[in-house]
């Protein structure tokens, strides 16, 4: 477990018992087990970016208080420089750069996302979401799932949907995919 888990789990626990919201009221709108949601509250096990953004929504905060442990201060622009986005290490496959942080009231969350090859027999990670998301790969190939449809993205091609529909992604030729990830 890396100490960015442990912070991220803490500050929901902190800020779901401000809120007063019980554990299982929680886990209830997340779709998830009481025991799931303590092992995250807890740090035991990494939270997918699905649930925290359920987490934030329920507590009504900002993702990126969660993910930093600071509100958003910006509200007529936020530049994120090249490379200067918040990292946010997950899953080991995943690399999530949030490129909109430290902008109040977003309607939208944009994510450069790198996904690593991984042996073809790995299991594939799904998740879910309220809202809808929107893909545009800027280097590699990737395969996506949505449900049961499957689609290839090679650099350029974009794919919108709803994704409350469980998916996935994952990397094609042996190389990394980049994209960028808007989620609405």
């Amino acid at each position: 477990m890396t100490e960015q888990i442990k912070q991220i789990a803490d500050r929901i626990k902190e800020l779901r018992e401000i809120a007063g919201i019980s554990e299982e009221t929680i886990a209830k709108n997340t779709g998830i087990s009481a025991k799931q949601f303590l092992e995250f509250e807890n740090g035991k096990v990494d939270i997918p970016l699905s649930v925290l953004f359920k987490i934030a929504h329920l507590l009504k905060v900002d993702l990126s208080a969660l993910l930093s442990g600071e509100d958003p201060k910006l509200h007529i622009y936020c530049l994120v420089r090249k490379g200067k986005g918040l990292t946010v290490e997950r899953k080991e496959q995943y690399k999530y750069e949030n490129l909109a942080f430290n902008f109040i009231n977003k309607k939208a969350e944009p994510f450069l996302v790198t996904v690593d090859p991984e042996p073809d027999d790995s299991p594939l990670l799904f998740t879910s979401h309220p809202g809808q998301e929107f893909n545009y790969v800027l280097e590699g190939s990737a395969k996506i799932i949505i449900d049961t449809h499957e689609v290839t993205l090679n650099e350029g091609d974009s794919i919108y949907f709803d994704s409350g529909h469980k998916h996935s992604m994952k990397a094609l030729n042996k190389k990394s995919a980049r994209f960028l990830a808007i989620v609405l």
